[in-house]
């Protein structure tokens, strides 16, 4: 089967990974808040995957790097709506421990490949 660029990218496999994490953690938050935060969260952590392929589709670096600064705001979106999560007693200290390393090295290789084509 063919295989499209963006999916050999780890960034992007990574945020795959952070999609089925945050569909699980939010199968679990109150029935009232699935128009609320479950589904901003939902939409916040797709964002993210669906930024990285976009951008890949792109011929310039400059607009690929676009894309890729928008992936980044939605990873920031996710972990501010994360932390409010918490604050509500939707997810527990140790889930949030967990989804932010998750989150911070997603953050690193994101920056890094936004820097690399930047540079080229």
């Amino acid at each position: 089967m063919y295989q499209y660029n963006f999916e050999k990218l780890e960034i992007w496999q990574l945020s795959r990974q952070l999609v089925k994490n945050i569909y699980s953690i939010t199968q679990h938050f109150p029935e009232e808040e699935k128009f609320g935060l479950t589904s901003q969260l939902r939409r916040a952590a797709v964002s993210i995957s669906s930024n990285i392929a976009e951008g890949n589709g792109r011929h310039s670096n400059k607009d690929k790097a676009r894309f890729i600064e928008m992936a980044f705001s939605s990873l920031l979106e996710v972990i501010n709506q994360l932390i409010l999560s918490n604050d509500l007693g939707f997810i527990n200290n140790n889930v949030l421990i967990e989804l932010r390393k998750e989150i911070t090295e997603l953050s690193n290789k994101i920056n890094a490949f936004h820097k690399r084509l930047l540079e080229k």
